[in-house]
């Protein structure tokens, strides 16, 4: 990978102890994201747009891009990002990997900030809700 694209992702693995399909509740409905994240009105449905209430950035527009039950969700955040969820299920329960696309040195947020600054920040910030949505599923 050249420079560009290690910056164009952030990628966060978890191992999750529960059953694919449990871990696939929390990743693609409206209610299990809202338990981990943000309060959405996400459908699963590729191609149905919803709104992710971002707290002090306000409402951002989202589209789902692609559902494959239980192992790939995938959609569109506001202007320049895409979200993915891919599961493996395991003997031990369900690898996660979300990954945040859509970074590009040089450019900026629809809020004005940098992607650069923001990348740090919300890398930062995912570590966090990863092992939040660990916690949420397990208890």
């Amino acid at each position: 990978m050249s420079k560009n694209e290690n910056f164009a992702e952030v990628r966060k693995n978890v191992m999750i102890h529960a059953p694919i399909e449990k871990v696939w509740e929390y990743v693609a409905t409206a209610e299990g994201i809202a338990a981990w994240f943000m309060p959405n009105d996400m459908e699963p449905i590729e191609g149905k747009e919803f709104i992710i209430q971002a707290g002090p950035w306000g409402n951002s527009a989202c589209k789902v891009t692609e559902v494959s039950p239980p192992n790939r969700l995938s959609f569109e955040w506001g202007k320049d990002w895409q979200i993915t969820f891919e599961l493996k299920a395991t003997e031990n329960g369900t690898e996660l990997a979300l990954i945040h696309a859509g970074w590009n040195e040089g450019e900026q947020t629809e809020f004005g900030e940098s992607h650069l600054e923001v990348r740090s920040r919300m890398s930062y910030g995912w570590d966090g809700l990863v092992l939040k949505l660990k916690n949420v599923v397990e208890a």
